[in-house]
């Protein structure tokens, strides 16, 4: 489809979007997490452990993880984010968090997840 200032081919596009973000989660288990300080920092808090156990990220049988960051919402894929938060394990970024900081997570820069 090639561009065009008009609202029925607006609209065209966006029911073909639509319809493509449907088939992408049909079927498909998301995980949504709501980061209320991401906006602030930059940042969104990935869990994997808590409590003593493996948790979030390192436990999830999700196949697509869904931060939502108030108007913001982004999809990505589980075992791609994995591949991205695991070399960050140990470093400056894996801190504590959630509850009483009883939780192990990476800050993860949220501009790496949008293109």
């Amino acid at each position: 489809m090639e561009y065009c200032n008009d609202f029925k081919y607006d609209l065209e596009v966006g029911q073909v979007a639509e319809k493509e973000v449907g088939e992408m989660l049909k079927g498909k288990k998301v995980e949504v997490k709501k980061d209320l300080k991401a906006k602030e920092t930059g940042n969104i808090f990935i869990e994997y452990h808590s409590r003593g156990k493996p948790s979030g990220i390192a436990k999830t049988q999700s196949d697509f993880y869904c931060f939502v960051v108030e108007d913001l919402v982004v999809f990505y894929p589980t075992e791609k984010l994995k591949e991205l938060v695991r070399p960050m394990i140990g470093t400056s970024r894996d801190v504590l968090g959630g509850d009483n900081n009883t939780s192990k997570g990476i800050l993860f820069p949220l501009k790496k997840l949008i293109p």
